[in-house]
């Protein structure tokens, strides 16, 4: 039945049942197609946003995924649809405890972490200038974007390094590539999240765990719509959509959740077993390239 496939099938089909779902879970086993079989990972901020479509992406690669999120309610509901193999947990990453809880949830429930991923972040509203620069708001967002992606590793490497494997990830940004993009309290927080991925990734190196960010380019999240709506409150949301769309370099194709997904999926996976220290840039080429926009011969004098 395989073989007579023409063009490449979809796995699993979008709308099935119980049986149905272990039926092709079992096929694509077979044929080597779930690439995160048996493994234990925990996300945070993995209610919405990539968060939540690198679980959907993780658990339907056979991983049991430990949903770390502050939002209660939304992280419940989500645990709730990914099914059996995602578990909730209240977690607020600038509470140390609340991510050490989350990392021995794991270990006590499936009794391993093989995945961490230090999703969890948040944006700000600063203003534009450095001599201008809000530090009580910088500190709020330090304590976020970085302090939290610390001691998510940090408690990740505690429960890694008896077992000698594992693999850890954290979400970066553009903004933490190249200076200018954004104000400069969140750029400064991804710049340091590539250089704490850079400065771990040489000493977990030597007990078999890798460490890998993800800058990814600009996407729809709740997170970014969020912040969208405040600099823009005179436009609907799918002009606010629009607007993170057409910031883009890459014609005919938009950054979306799952790409970033596919993404972590891949750095997490045995396909790339000898990467680590690495920052994968999902932009569109974004990062790659700035126009001179010299005048044309023409228009010199």
């Amino acid at each position: 039945m395989l073989g007579a496939w023409k063009s490449k099938p979809q796995f699993p089909p979008v709308c099935v049942s119980a049986f149905e779902l272990l039926f092709w879970q079992k096929i694509m086993l077979r044929m080597g197609l779930r690439k995160l079989q048996d493994k234990v990972a925990l996300i945070t901020g993995a209610a919405s946003g990539i968060g939540k479509a690198t679980a959907t992406k993780f658990i339907n690669n056979g991983a049991k995924v430990i949903i770390a999120d502050i939002d209660q309610e939304l992280g419940q509901e989500t645990a709730k649809e990914l099914g059996p193999n995602a578990t909730f947990i209240a977690c607020d990453v600038t509470q140390e405890s609340d991510i050490s809880n989350a990392v021995d949830l794991a270990v006590s429930k499936h009794k391993q972490l093989d995945i961490m991923y230090n999703n969890a972040g948040i944006a700000c509203r600063s203003p534009l200038s450095i001599v201008d620069l809000d530090l009580e708001l910088f500190d709020k967002v330090m304590d976020i974007n970085v302090r939290g992606v610390v001691a998510g590793i940090k408690h990740a490497a505690r429960v890694m390094i008896p077992r000698g494997s594992g693999s850890i990830l954290c979400t970066a940004s553009v903004t933490g590539v190249i200076g200018g993009v954004s104000q400069h309290t969140y750029s400064i927080s991804k710049f340091a999240v590539v250089g704490i991925v850079k400065s771990l990734a040489s000493e977990l190196c030597r007990h078999g765990i890798r460490v890998n960010c993800i800058s990814p380019f600009a996407i729809p999240t709740p997170l970014v719509m969020g912040e969208m709506s405040q600099i823009y409150p005179h436009v609907d949301a799918q002009r606010h959509e629009d607007i993170v769309h057409n910031a883009g370099v890459l014609k005919g194709a938009n950054c979306e959740p799952n790409d970033i997904a596919n993404a972590a999926l891949f750095l997490v996976s045995d396909d790339a077993k000898y990467v680590s220290g690495h920052n994968l840039v999902v932009d569109g080429g974004f990062t790659s390239f700035k126009n001179l926009d010299l005048p044309a011969p023409n228009q010199v004098q």
